[in-house]
Protein backbone atom coordinates (compact mmCIF):
# COMPACT_ATOMS: atom_id res chain seq x y z
CA UNK A 1 0.00 0.00 0.00
CA UNK A 2 1.27 3.46 -0.93
CA UNK A 3 2.17 5.91 1.82
CA UNK A 4 -0.41 8.75 2.03
CA UNK A 5 2.25 11.49 1.83
CA UNK A 6 3.69 10.00 -1.38
CA UNK A 7 0.21 9.94 -2.89
CA UNK A 8 -0.36 13.55 -1.79
CA UNK A 9 2.96 14.66 -3.31
CA UNK A 10 2.17 12.95 -6.63
CA UNK A 11 -1.21 14.69 -6.76
CA UNK A 12 0.33 18.10 -5.95
CA UNK A 13 2.96 17.60 -8.70
CA UNK A 14 0.18 16.78 -11.16
CA UNK A 15 -1.78 19.87 -10.14
CA UNK A 16 1.21 22.18 -10.58
CA UNK A 17 2.10 20.65 -13.94
CA UNK A 18 -1.51 21.12 -15.09
CA UNK A 19 -1.43 24.73 -13.89
CA UNK A 20 1.76 25.57 -15.86
CA UNK A 21 0.41 23.87 -18.96
CA UNK A 22 -2.00 26.80 -19.41
CA UNK A 23 0.85 29.30 -19.80
CA UNK A 24 2.66 29.69 -23.09
CA UNK A 25 5.92 28.33 -21.72
CA UNK A 26 8.19 25.74 -23.27
CA UNK A 27 7.14 22.16 -22.70
CA UNK A 28 9.36 21.04 -19.87
CA UNK A 29 9.44 17.87 -17.86
CA UNK A 30 10.76 16.94 -14.47
CA UNK A 31 14.31 15.65 -14.57
CA UNK A 32 15.09 12.78 -12.28
CA UNK A 33 12.63 11.54 -9.72
CA UNK A 34 11.19 14.26 -7.57
CA UNK A 35 14.10 16.68 -7.94
CA UNK A 36 11.79 19.50 -8.96
CA UNK A 37 14.28 20.60 -11.63
CA UNK A 38 12.70 21.60 -14.92
CA UNK A 39 14.56 20.80 -18.12
CA UNK A 40 13.89 20.46 -21.84
CA UNK A 41 13.61 17.09 -23.54
CA UNK A 42 16.96 16.07 -25.01
CA UNK A 43 17.88 13.60 -27.74
CA UNK A 44 21.51 12.51 -27.94
CA UNK A 45 23.07 10.64 -30.88
CA UNK A 46 26.63 9.36 -30.71
CA UNK A 47 27.87 8.88 -34.27
CA UNK A 48 31.31 7.84 -35.49
CA UNK A 49 32.37 11.39 -36.33
CA UNK A 50 30.23 13.56 -34.01
CA UNK A 51 27.84 13.76 -31.10
CA UNK A 52 24.48 15.30 -32.07
CA UNK A 53 22.33 16.91 -29.36
CA UNK A 54 18.75 18.00 -30.05
CA UNK A 55 16.74 19.92 -27.46
CA UNK A 56 13.04 20.70 -27.71
CA UNK A 57 12.54 24.37 -26.81
CA UNK A 58 9.07 25.31 -28.06
CA UNK A 59 8.10 28.93 -27.49
CA UNK A 60 11.70 30.08 -27.12
CA UNK A 61 13.66 32.11 -29.61
CA UNK A 62 17.35 32.00 -30.45
CA UNK A 63 18.01 35.06 -28.25
CA UNK A 64 16.51 33.20 -25.24
CA UNK A 65 19.07 30.37 -25.38
CA UNK A 66 22.74 30.20 -24.31
CA UNK A 67 25.08 27.29 -25.06
CA UNK A 68 28.46 26.78 -23.41
CA UNK A 69 31.04 24.05 -23.84
CA UNK A 70 33.43 23.31 -21.02
CA UNK A 71 35.87 20.47 -20.66
CA UNK A 72 33.71 17.40 -20.30
CA UNK A 73 30.25 19.03 -20.47
CA UNK A 74 27.81 20.90 -22.68
CA UNK A 75 25.46 23.35 -20.96
CA UNK A 76 22.20 24.63 -22.44
CA UNK A 77 20.48 27.50 -20.62
CA UNK A 78 17.34 29.34 -21.47
CA UNK A 79 14.63 31.55 -20.09
CA UNK A 80 11.26 32.73 -21.21
CA UNK A 81 9.40 35.78 -20.02
CA UNK A 82 5.84 36.24 -21.11
CA UNK A 83 3.79 39.32 -20.39
CA UNK A 84 0.33 39.57 -21.87
CA UNK A 85 -2.17 42.34 -21.32
CA UNK A 86 -5.61 42.78 -22.85
CA UNK A 87 -7.74 45.84 -22.29
CA UNK A 88 -11.41 45.61 -23.02
CA UNK A 89 -14.18 47.93 -22.13
CA UNK A 90 -14.72 47.59 -18.40
CA UNK A 91 -11.79 45.29 -17.56
CA UNK A 92 -8.08 44.71 -17.96
CA UNK A 93 -6.63 41.20 -18.20
CA UNK A 94 -2.92 40.71 -17.62
CA UNK A 95 -0.84 37.58 -17.30
CA UNK A 96 2.85 37.09 -16.57
CA UNK A 97 4.92 33.95 -16.55
CA UNK A 98 8.60 33.23 -16.26
CA UNK A 99 10.56 30.05 -16.72
CA UNK A 100 14.25 29.27 -16.75
CA UNK A 101 16.26 26.09 -17.10
CA UNK A 102 19.82 24.82 -17.34
CA UNK A 103 20.67 21.41 -18.69
CA UNK A 104 24.22 20.03 -18.40
CA UNK A 105 25.16 17.08 -20.58
CA UNK A 106 28.36 15.24 -19.66
CA UNK A 107 30.54 14.44 -22.69
CA UNK A 108 32.53 11.26 -22.40
CA UNK A 109 34.37 11.81 -25.66
CA UNK A 110 36.82 14.49 -26.76
CA UNK A 111 35.30 17.03 -29.16
CA UNK A 112 36.79 19.77 -31.33
CA UNK A 113 35.44 22.88 -29.60
CA UNK A 114 36.26 25.26 -32.45
CA UNK A 115 34.12 23.24 -34.88
CA UNK A 116 30.97 22.90 -32.74
CA UNK A 117 27.89 24.26 -34.53
CA UNK A 118 24.37 25.06 -33.37
CA UNK A 119 21.16 25.57 -35.32
CA UNK A 120 17.82 26.71 -33.94
CA UNK A 121 14.75 26.07 -36.07
CA UNK A 122 11.04 25.70 -35.24
CA UNK A 123 11.68 25.36 -31.50
CA UNK A 124 14.35 22.66 -31.90
CA UNK A 125 17.98 23.35 -31.04
CA UNK A 126 20.48 21.07 -32.82
CA UNK A 127 24.11 21.08 -31.66
CA UNK A 128 26.78 19.17 -33.60
CA UNK A 129 29.94 18.35 -31.64
CA UNK A 130 32.62 16.93 -33.99
CA UNK A 131 34.80 14.27 -32.35
CA UNK A 132 38.56 14.64 -32.24
CA UNK A 133 40.67 12.23 -34.31
CA UNK A 134 41.80 10.53 -31.10
CA UNK A 135 38.18 10.00 -29.97
CA UNK A 136 37.27 8.57 -33.39
CA UNK A 137 40.15 6.09 -33.35
CA UNK A 138 39.60 4.97 -29.75
CA UNK A 139 36.02 3.90 -30.37
CA UNK A 140 35.55 0.21 -30.98
CA UNK A 141 32.52 -1.90 -31.66
CA UNK A 142 31.78 -4.69 -29.22
CA UNK A 143 29.86 -7.61 -30.72
CA UNK A 144 26.82 -8.92 -28.90
CA UNK A 145 26.35 -12.63 -28.88
CA UNK A 146 25.49 -15.66 -26.80
CA UNK A 147 27.96 -17.38 -24.57
CA UNK A 148 30.49 -19.46 -26.44
CA UNK A 149 31.27 -22.80 -24.93
CA UNK A 150 34.84 -23.49 -24.01
CA UNK A 151 36.29 -26.58 -25.66
CA UNK A 152 35.63 -29.67 -23.58
CA UNK A 153 38.57 -30.75 -21.47
CA UNK A 154 40.16 -34.01 -22.41
CA UNK A 155 40.31 -36.43 -19.56
CA UNK A 156 41.62 -39.32 -21.58
CA UNK A 157 44.01 -39.98 -24.43
CA UNK A 158 42.86 -39.85 -28.05
CA UNK A 159 41.32 -43.06 -29.46
CA UNK A 160 44.47 -43.86 -31.50
CA UNK A 161 46.62 -43.95 -28.36
CA UNK A 162 44.09 -46.06 -26.42
CA UNK A 163 43.96 -48.72 -29.17
CA UNK A 164 47.73 -49.25 -29.12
Amino acid sequence: MEHPLLSFRREMDRLFEDMWRGFEMPVLHRAGSGTGTLSPRIELKDRDDAVIVRAELPGLEEKDVEITLTEGALAIRGEKKLEKEEMEEGYTYSERSYGAFERRIPLETEVIGEKVTADFSNGVLTITLPKSQQAKSSARRIPIGGKTEAPAERTHAPAEQRAA
